[in-house]
């Protein structure tokens, strides 16, 4: 069973940066492709990045694009996110997750859910 803790998360002002983390327990962990997703009040979980187990796949939803980078060091059991230019509609809860389904894009797919990290960026 994975367990997974997000941190990193705060408030920023519009164009700032953060650096999310995500810690991951369990010996398996190394084995999974592990994602980001993000959740603003009043909608759905939606598709940050995805990173394999090599790091050497790795997509992006839209809106993270050209501004956030994911990575994972597995020696640490920790996956990243690195968020720049960062606008107000990015204001979410960020939870990372182990893909174990077949739909990369989908929440579904991905289970051991943490509690999330809180980033709030003010105009």
């Amino acid at each position: 069973q994975v367990q997974l803790v997000e941190s990193g998360g705060g408030l920023v002002q519009t164009g700032g940066s953060l650096r999310l983390s995500c810690v991951a327990s369990g010996r398996t962990y190394n084995s999974y492709h592990m994602g980001w997703f993000r959740q603003a009040p009043g909608k759905e979980r939606e598709f940050v990045a995805r990173i394999s187990p090599d790091s050497a796949v790795i997509t992006y939803g839209g809106s993270a694009r050209g501004r956030f980078t994911i990575s994972r060091d597995n020696a640490k059991n920790k996956v990243y996110l690195q968020m720049n230019n960062l606008k107000p509609e990015d204001t979410a809860v960020y939870y990372c997750a182990r893909l174990v389904g077949g739909n990369s894009y989908a929440s579904t797919s991905y289970d051991g859910w943490g509690q999330g990290t809180q980033v709030t960026v003010s105009s």
